[in-house]
């Protein structure tokens, strides 16, 4: 009883650290979940990745079964089946029609046609080690086939040379969870649960690496993107202001000064006139007053 006896104090720490750092991956998902419940939408988020974990953990829970003396991998492998089969009803809840089908047909196909028929053939075609062997070579297929799948983000990553779409986070608590279930297998003797870690490991520090070397770039992209969404508010202020307060570019714009200057020269302009007239007047009269005819 490796997995679980003070006869190897070291794994069995193992095994308990290894248990918390699963846990909080499976409750990563946790924060989407609550904002799909919240907005009765699940907003365009795939299924695809929760169906495959309760994929995962009921191949590992079956094999631990197989085993006999796994009893930590059976208490987490029993919890993420528990947790991811939450996370698909809350999805199956709140998706749209479209969706629900599809989850539904995939769940037929992988939960429950695919692992039955691993099931059958194994109970079927083998017995004793051989069938606990089989079964553990069908574990490690399909537990590098998960730690191969980040292959499409990295990708990403190194062609957009951003890191926006990687959440390093999870990649972080999943190169964790890999080394402490390597160490794990490793003392126990366990290939099965060793091997896969090993490849998992290695893509998980690949995609640290790739966080260390374009979170400056992507830093970088944001502030250039920055003054961007400025101006463009500033110019959206603008039009607004324009439509508000129209301004017609051949009128020019009075100040109430120059009204006041328009008007004064008016007046002057209007004295004038008159001074003008008076002065006419004034000759005529004072020839009519001297009688002179003219």
């Amino acid at each position: 009883m490796a997995g679980l006896s003070w006869d190897h104090p070291w794994a069995f720490t193992i095994g308990i650290l290894g248990n918390i750092i699963s846990l909080m991956v499976f409750l990563a998902p946790l924060p989407t979940f609550y904002r799909v419940y919240r907005r009765k939408s699940t907003e365009g988020f795939q299924s695809v990745p929760y169906v495959v974990a309760l994929f995962s953990c009921m191949l590992w829970f079956f094999y631990a079964f197989l085993k006999t003396d796994a009893y930590l991998l059976i208490t987490i492998n029993s919890i993420g089946c528990a947790i991811e089969t939450v996370y698909i009803v809350i999805y199956f809840t709140y998706a749209p029609k479209v969706a629900k089908i599809f989850t539904a047909k995939l769940v037929l196909l992988v939960n429950v046609g695919m692992f039955g028929l691993i099931l059958l053939l194994t109970l079927r075609l083998a017995e004793g080690s051989e069938r606990l062997r089989a079964f553990g070579w069908i574990c490690v297929s399909f537990s590098v086939s998960v730690f191969v799948a980040p292959l499409s983000v990295i990708r990403l990553v190194i062609r957009t040379k951003s890191v926006e779409f990687m959440p390093v986070s999870l990649s972080f608590f999943l190169t964790l969870s890999a080394i402490v279930w390597f160490a794990y297998g490793l003392l126990t003797k366990d290939i099965y649960v060793g091997l896969p870690n090993v490849v998992g490991f290695i893509f998980g520090m690949l995609q640290m690496v790739l966080y260390v070397a374009y979170r400056d770039k992507n830093r970088v992209a944001i502030e250039h993107k920055l003054p961007e969404h400025i101006m463009s508010i500033a110019k959206l202020s603008d039009e607004k202001a324009s439509e508000i307060y129209p301004i017609d570019s051949a009128t020019p714009v009075v100040h109430d000064q120059d009204k006041l200057g328009n008007g004064g020269q008016k007046k002057q302009e209007q004295g004038g006139a008159e001074e003008a007239k008076e002065g006419m007047a004034a000759p005529q009269m004072e020839n009519e007053a001297n009688g002179v005819e003219v």
